[in-house]
């Protein structure tokens, strides 16, 4: 079968409509989300960041100053909330001494240089750091998950056993360098994920992709 992710895109759309991610009102809360949601159901990450904005500590700047003590029992909701407060601290520490806590100087950076100096902050995976370059920084990095991983293997275009690397590379090279399409068409895939192509006992009958997918479980 040929590979046309834009008709896969296309028909996920007219099933799901446009998907207006990532939630966040600021870079800063959409960095602190994708850091928070690690691992975790993201009613749970929308539970700590309202408690963080209750105790009005939902920006980097205020995470920088904050003591970790602090920061913790208000991202309990996350489930590893001690790992994840040193996580934000680690983070906003970067932003701090690499560029004087200006977002927007980080995001001017040369992209793929930026994304190796993300890795290297203790905390940050590929995910994470894709997501903040790709939902705050509005650069163009294909975010790959687990529902990504999930809904693309049983559709017979991707290996279960890729590495994070050869799976982006496989959205890079059949889709064009869009930061619009790639944001929707990774929050349409959670979508699949969550409500037909689901971890156990996936609902492929009703699957609005079911043309496409080669291993139909149903």
């Amino acid at each position: 079968m040929d590979i046309n992710l834009i008709d896969i895109y296309n028909k996920l759309l007219e099933h799901y409509g446009y998907q207006k991610w990532w939630p966040g009102e600021t870079q800063d809360e959409i960095i602190i989300g994708a850091i928070l949601t690690q691992s975790v159901n993201w009613k749970n990450v929308e539970k700590a960041i309202k408690n963080l904005k209750r105790e009005r500590l939902c920006t980097l700047k205020e995470i920088h100053k904050t003591p970790l003590e602090t920061i913790a029992p208000l991202i309990r909701p996350t489930i590893y909330f001690n790992r994840k407060a040193e996580k934000l601290k680690n983070f906003a520490k970067f932003i701090y001494t690499e560029f004087d806590g200006d977002l927007d100087r980080m995001f001017s950076r040369d992209p793929a240089e930026l994304r190796k100096k993300l890795l290297v902050v203790k905390g940050i995976g590929e995910e994470t750091a894709d997501s903040i370059l790709l939902y705050a920084g509005n650069l163009p990095f294909f975010v790959i998950d687990a529902y990504t991983k999930r809904v693309f293997s049983r559709m017979g275009f991707i290996e279960e056993d890729s590495s994070y690397a050869e799976m982006q590379q496989f959205f890079i090279n059949n889709l064009p360098l869009d930061v619009t399409l790639y944001n929707d068409f990774h929050a349409q895939i959670v979508m699949l994920a969550k409500t037909y192509c689901k971890k156990r006992n996936p609902d492929c009958g009703r699957c609005p992709i079911a043309i496409y997918c080669q291993k139909q479980y149903s």
